[in-house]
Protein backbone atom coordinates (compact mmCIF):
# COMPACT_ATOMS: atom_id res chain seq x y z
CA UNK A 1 0.00 0.00 0.00
CA UNK A 2 1.77 3.38 -0.78
CA UNK A 3 1.45 6.27 1.99
CA UNK A 4 0.42 9.43 0.99
CA UNK A 5 3.75 11.52 -0.20
CA UNK A 6 5.22 8.31 -1.00
CA UNK A 7 6.10 9.67 -4.83
CA UNK A 8 8.10 12.38 -3.90
CA UNK A 9 11.36 12.01 -4.55
CA UNK A 10 14.31 11.62 -1.99
CA UNK A 11 16.00 14.23 -2.48
CA UNK A 12 13.04 16.76 -2.15
CA UNK A 13 11.98 15.32 1.12
CA UNK A 14 14.83 15.55 2.50
CA UNK A 15 15.38 19.14 1.30
CA UNK A 16 11.99 19.97 2.65
CA UNK A 17 12.96 18.54 6.16
CA UNK A 18 16.35 20.55 5.80
CA UNK A 19 14.72 23.84 5.33
CA UNK A 20 12.56 23.01 8.41
CA UNK A 21 15.19 22.71 10.52
CA UNK A 22 16.61 25.27 9.37
CA UNK A 23 14.00 27.71 10.33
CA UNK A 24 13.74 25.67 13.99
CA UNK A 25 17.39 26.14 14.04
CA UNK A 26 17.00 29.61 13.47
CA UNK A 27 14.58 30.45 16.38
CA UNK A 28 16.92 28.46 18.57
CA UNK A 29 20.19 30.55 17.57
CA UNK A 30 18.18 34.03 19.12
CA UNK A 31 20.04 32.14 22.23
CA UNK A 32 22.59 30.84 20.19
CA UNK A 33 21.67 27.25 20.44
CA UNK A 34 22.10 25.56 17.30
CA UNK A 35 19.12 23.11 17.63
CA UNK A 36 15.92 22.26 16.07
CA UNK A 37 14.42 20.96 19.39
CA UNK A 38 15.48 24.33 20.98
CA UNK A 39 13.28 26.15 18.27
CA UNK A 40 10.93 24.54 18.90
CA UNK A 41 10.35 24.81 22.33
CA UNK A 42 11.17 28.51 21.39
CA UNK A 43 8.01 28.38 18.97
CA UNK A 44 6.17 27.07 21.67
CA UNK A 45 6.84 29.51 24.47
CA UNK A 46 6.26 31.92 21.94
CA UNK A 47 2.68 30.33 20.95
CA UNK A 48 2.00 30.02 24.09
CA UNK A 49 2.78 33.87 25.23
CA UNK A 50 1.05 35.50 23.01
CA UNK A 51 -2.30 33.22 22.95
CA UNK A 52 -2.01 34.12 27.29
CA UNK A 53 -2.36 37.96 26.26
CA UNK A 54 -4.80 37.71 23.60
CA UNK A 55 -2.39 38.58 20.40
CA UNK A 56 -1.94 35.80 18.66
CA UNK A 57 -1.03 37.46 15.64
CA UNK A 58 2.25 38.11 17.36
CA UNK A 59 3.12 34.47 17.05
CA UNK A 60 2.00 34.06 12.96
CA UNK A 61 3.94 37.16 12.77
CA UNK A 62 7.27 35.57 14.27
CA UNK A 63 6.65 32.52 11.95
CA UNK A 64 6.54 35.23 8.93
CA UNK A 65 9.47 37.11 9.94
CA UNK A 66 11.49 33.91 10.35
CA UNK A 67 10.45 32.25 6.94
CA UNK A 68 11.13 35.54 5.28
CA UNK A 69 14.30 36.09 6.76
CA UNK A 70 15.41 32.56 5.85
CA UNK A 71 14.39 32.65 2.11
CA UNK A 72 16.11 36.10 1.59
CA UNK A 73 19.24 34.94 2.53
CA UNK A 74 18.63 31.74 -0.11
CA UNK A 75 17.53 34.39 -2.76
CA UNK A 76 20.34 36.38 -1.60
CA UNK A 77 22.98 33.38 -1.97
CA UNK A 78 24.36 33.23 1.32
CA UNK A 79 26.36 29.88 2.68
CA UNK A 80 23.93 27.32 2.79
CA UNK A 81 25.82 26.10 5.48
CA UNK A 82 24.67 29.32 7.13
CA UNK A 83 21.05 28.94 6.46
CA UNK A 84 21.28 25.65 7.65
CA UNK A 85 22.12 26.95 11.01
CA UNK A 86 19.58 29.36 10.99
CA UNK A 87 21.93 32.56 11.08
CA UNK A 88 19.76 34.21 9.06
CA UNK A 89 16.50 33.49 10.59
CA UNK A 90 16.83 34.38 13.86
CA UNK A 91 16.69 38.18 13.69
CA UNK A 92 13.89 38.04 11.27
CA UNK A 93 11.81 35.78 14.32
CA UNK A 94 12.50 39.02 16.81
CA UNK A 95 11.56 41.62 14.01
CA UNK A 96 7.90 39.59 14.02
CA UNK A 97 7.96 39.41 17.67
CA UNK A 98 8.67 42.91 18.52
CA UNK A 99 6.63 44.91 15.26
CA UNK A 100 3.51 43.47 16.15
CA UNK A 101 3.90 44.94 19.94
CA UNK A 102 4.66 48.43 18.65
CA UNK A 103 2.22 48.58 15.33
CA UNK A 104 -1.44 48.15 14.88
CA UNK A 105 -2.07 44.71 13.29
CA UNK A 106 -3.19 44.19 9.90
CA UNK A 107 -1.65 44.24 6.63
CA UNK A 108 0.44 47.24 7.01
CA UNK A 109 2.14 45.43 9.82
CA UNK A 110 2.22 42.21 8.08
CA UNK A 111 4.04 43.75 4.77
CA UNK A 112 6.37 45.30 7.15
CA UNK A 113 7.29 42.51 8.98
CA UNK A 114 8.14 41.02 6.00
CA UNK A 115 10.41 43.85 4.95
CA UNK A 116 11.99 43.97 8.00
CA UNK A 117 13.04 40.43 8.52
CA UNK A 118 14.03 41.40 4.45
CA UNK A 119 15.94 44.02 5.76
CA UNK A 120 17.18 41.98 8.59
CA UNK A 121 19.31 39.44 6.64
CA UNK A 122 20.87 42.30 4.27
CA UNK A 123 21.98 43.94 7.28
CA UNK A 124 23.01 40.61 8.71
CA UNK A 125 25.14 39.98 5.58
CA UNK A 126 26.66 43.33 5.88
CA UNK A 127 27.89 43.38 9.19
CA UNK A 128 29.24 40.10 9.47
CA UNK A 129 31.28 41.10 6.48
CA UNK A 130 32.84 44.53 8.38
CA UNK A 131 32.91 42.53 11.70
CA UNK A 132 34.67 39.16 10.27
CA UNK A 133 38.26 40.28 10.41
CA UNK A 134 37.22 41.33 14.01
CA UNK A 135 36.20 38.04 14.78
CA UNK A 136 32.99 39.52 16.43
CA UNK A 137 29.74 38.65 14.94
CA UNK A 138 26.64 40.53 14.20
CA UNK A 139 24.52 39.11 17.12
CA UNK A 140 21.58 40.66 17.39
CA UNK A 141 21.97 44.04 15.61
CA UNK A 142 20.54 43.61 12.43
CA UNK A 143 17.21 42.78 13.96
CA UNK A 144 17.73 46.23 16.39
CA UNK A 145 18.61 48.83 13.63
CA UNK A 146 15.99 47.00 11.27
CA UNK A 147 13.37 47.68 13.56
CA UNK A 148 14.37 51.06 15.05
CA UNK A 149 14.52 52.18 11.36
CA UNK A 150 10.38 50.88 10.99
CA UNK A 151 9.51 52.66 14.13
CA UNK A 152 11.13 55.98 13.44
CA UNK A 153 9.74 55.81 10.12
CA UNK A 154 6.32 55.53 11.63
CA UNK A 155 6.81 59.50 13.10
CA UNK A 156 6.81 59.95 9.41
CA UNK A 157 4.58 57.94 7.56
CA UNK A 158 0.98 58.10 8.35
CA UNK A 159 0.52 54.37 6.88
CA UNK A 160 2.63 53.20 9.90
CA UNK A 161 -0.21 52.70 12.46
CA UNK A 162 2.24 52.71 15.84
CA UNK A 163 0.03 52.30 19.05
CA UNK A 164 2.63 50.82 21.90
CA UNK A 165 5.95 53.09 21.31
CA UNK A 166 7.18 54.59 24.58
CA UNK A 167 5.96 57.95 24.57
CA UNK A 168 8.94 60.97 24.14
CA UNK A 169 10.24 62.22 26.85
CA UNK A 170 12.98 63.74 29.08
CA UNK A 171 14.42 61.02 31.20
CA UNK A 172 13.44 61.19 34.73
CA UNK A 173 14.33 59.14 37.85
CA UNK A 174 11.94 56.10 38.66
CA UNK A 175 9.23 56.89 41.37
CA UNK A 176 9.25 53.26 42.70
CA UNK A 177 13.04 52.57 42.37
CA UNK A 178 12.92 50.94 45.84
CA UNK A 179 9.78 48.58 45.59
CA UNK A 180 10.50 45.75 47.66
CA UNK A 181 9.99 42.53 45.98
CA UNK A 182 9.01 39.42 47.90
CA UNK A 183 9.93 35.49 46.78
CA UNK A 184 7.35 34.77 44.27
CA UNK A 185 7.85 38.22 42.56
CA UNK A 186 11.33 37.72 42.27
CA UNK A 187 11.12 34.77 40.92
CA UNK A 188 8.09 35.07 38.48
CA UNK A 189 10.43 38.23 37.35
CA UNK A 190 13.71 36.07 37.10
CA UNK A 191 11.35 33.83 34.02
CA UNK A 192 9.85 36.79 32.61
CA UNK A 193 12.86 38.25 32.10
CA UNK A 194 14.15 35.30 30.04
CA UNK A 195 10.88 35.40 28.43
CA UNK A 196 11.13 38.84 27.12
CA UNK A 197 14.28 38.07 24.89
CA UNK A 198 11.21 37.52 22.64
CA UNK A 199 9.30 40.75 23.84
CA UNK A 200 6.60 38.78 25.87
CA UNK A 201 6.08 39.24 29.80
CA UNK A 202 5.08 35.55 30.81
CA UNK A 203 6.81 33.48 33.32
CA UNK A 204 5.81 29.86 31.29
CA UNK A 205 7.37 31.55 28.18
CA UNK A 206 10.44 31.75 30.12
CA UNK A 207 10.02 28.07 31.82
CA UNK A 208 9.17 26.96 27.90
CA UNK A 209 12.36 28.77 27.02
CA UNK A 210 14.62 27.85 29.80
CA UNK A 211 13.48 23.76 28.90
CA UNK A 212 14.76 24.71 25.56
CA UNK A 213 18.03 25.90 26.01
CA UNK A 214 18.39 22.93 28.44
CA UNK A 215 17.74 20.52 26.04
CA UNK A 216 20.78 21.96 23.74
CA UNK A 217 22.91 23.06 26.57
CA UNK A 218 22.42 22.79 30.62
CA UNK A 219 24.99 25.31 30.60
CA UNK A 220 22.43 27.39 28.60
CA UNK A 221 19.97 26.95 30.32
CA UNK A 222 21.27 27.66 33.81
CA UNK A 223 23.34 30.84 32.54
CA UNK A 224 20.59 32.50 31.27
CA UNK A 225 18.27 32.27 34.42
CA UNK A 226 20.90 33.29 36.55
CA UNK A 227 21.88 36.01 33.96
CA UNK A 228 18.43 37.26 34.51
CA UNK A 229 18.75 36.48 38.68
CA UNK A 230 21.91 38.78 38.78
CA UNK A 231 20.22 41.68 36.26
CA UNK A 232 17.29 41.68 38.43
CA UNK A 233 19.40 41.87 41.56
CA UNK A 234 21.87 44.52 40.35
CA UNK A 235 19.44 46.44 38.79
CA UNK A 236 17.13 46.64 42.00
CA UNK A 237 20.46 47.51 44.18
CA UNK A 238 21.03 50.52 41.38
CA UNK A 239 17.13 51.78 42.10
CA UNK A 240 15.84 51.20 38.79
CA UNK A 241 11.87 51.42 38.08
CA UNK A 242 10.55 48.74 39.83
CA UNK A 243 7.32 48.01 38.02
CA UNK A 244 10.47 47.51 35.00
CA UNK A 245 12.20 45.17 36.47
CA UNK A 246 9.15 43.08 37.49
CA UNK A 247 8.42 43.08 34.06
CA UNK A 248 11.74 41.59 33.34
CA UNK A 249 12.60 44.72 31.40
CA UNK A 250 15.86 45.32 32.79
CA UNK A 251 16.82 41.11 32.25
CA UNK A 252 16.46 40.02 28.74
CA UNK A 253 19.85 41.39 27.34
CA UNK A 254 21.40 40.36 30.48
CA UNK A 255 20.25 36.66 29.19
CA UNK A 256 22.08 36.55 25.82
CA UNK A 257 24.87 38.38 27.39
CA UNK A 258 25.18 35.79 30.18
CA UNK A 259 24.16 32.92 27.72
CA UNK A 260 26.86 34.56 25.27
CA UNK A 261 29.74 35.26 27.26
CA UNK A 262 29.38 31.73 29.33
CA UNK A 263 28.55 29.31 27.14
CA UNK A 264 29.16 30.43 23.54
CA UNK A 265 32.05 32.05 22.86
CA UNK A 266 34.10 30.99 25.71
CA UNK A 267 34.19 27.62 27.68
CA UNK A 268 32.62 27.63 31.29
CA UNK A 269 35.17 28.18 33.83
CA UNK A 270 35.87 30.28 36.97
CA UNK A 271 37.03 32.71 34.85
CA UNK A 272 35.00 32.62 32.60
CA UNK A 273 32.18 32.99 35.03
CA UNK A 274 33.51 36.03 36.43
CA UNK A 275 34.04 37.58 33.04
CA UNK A 276 30.45 36.93 32.24
CA UNK A 277 28.93 38.07 35.50
CA UNK A 278 30.81 41.34 34.88
CA UNK A 279 29.70 41.63 31.24
CA UNK A 280 26.32 41.25 32.63
CA UNK A 281 25.93 43.79 34.98
CA UNK A 282 27.89 46.23 32.27
CA UNK A 283 24.27 45.53 30.38
CA UNK A 284 22.28 46.23 32.43
CA UNK A 285 24.07 49.98 32.97
CA UNK A 286 24.02 49.93 29.35
CA UNK A 287 20.37 49.16 29.23
CA UNK A 288 19.77 52.02 31.98
CA UNK A 289 22.24 54.46 29.99
CA UNK A 290 19.88 53.71 26.59
CA UNK A 291 16.45 54.05 28.23
CA UNK A 292 17.68 57.92 29.18
CA UNK A 293 19.52 58.18 26.13
CA UNK A 294 16.15 57.03 23.61
CA UNK A 295 13.70 58.21 26.06
CA UNK A 296 13.83 61.96 24.10
CA UNK A 297 13.01 59.93 20.75
CA UNK A 298 10.52 57.31 21.87
CA UNK A 299 11.98 54.12 20.67
CA UNK A 300 12.63 51.18 22.64
CA UNK A 301 15.86 49.84 23.24
CA UNK A 302 15.49 46.01 22.58
CA UNK A 303 18.15 43.65 22.50
CA UNK A 304 21.21 46.76 21.95
CA UNK A 305 22.54 46.63 25.56
CA UNK A 306 23.52 43.00 24.39
CA UNK A 307 24.92 44.24 21.34
CA UNK A 308 27.03 46.83 22.58
CA UNK A 309 27.97 44.94 25.96
CA UNK A 310 28.85 41.60 23.34
CA UNK A 311 30.76 43.43 20.98
CA UNK A 312 32.59 45.41 23.72
CA UNK A 313 33.26 42.05 25.98
CA UNK A 314 34.60 40.43 22.99
CA UNK A 315 36.81 42.87 20.80
CA UNK A 316 39.64 42.72 23.77
CA UNK A 317 40.12 38.92 23.21
CA UNK A 318 41.10 38.40 26.31
CA UNK A 319 43.03 35.52 27.35
CA UNK A 320 40.03 33.09 27.74
CA UNK A 321 39.49 29.61 26.83
CA UNK A 322 37.56 30.79 23.39
CA UNK A 323 35.15 27.76 22.17
CA UNK A 324 36.69 27.22 18.59
CA UNK A 325 33.34 26.60 17.12
CA UNK A 326 31.03 28.97 19.00
CA UNK A 327 28.08 29.97 16.56
CA UNK A 328 28.08 33.13 15.14
CA UNK A 329 24.79 34.17 15.93
CA UNK A 330 22.76 36.46 18.03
Amino acid sequence: MMTKGANIPAGKARMGEGFISALLRGAGQVMFQNSPWTGFFFLCGIAWGAWNSGSLEMFWCALVGLLAGTVTACLLGAPREEVAEGLHGYNGILVGCALPVFLEGGPVCWALVVLGAMFSTVIMMAVSRVFSSWKVSAMTGPFVFATWFILLASYSFSGFDAVALPRPSLPVLPHDAMSLFGPEALFLSSLSGVSQVFLINDPVTGVLFLVGLAVSSPYAAVFGWCGSLVAMVAALLLGADGASVGAGLYQFSAVLTAIGMGTTFYRPGLRVILYALLATVFTVVAQGALNAALAPVGIPTLTFPFVIAAWLFLLPHVGLDPRGNASPSA
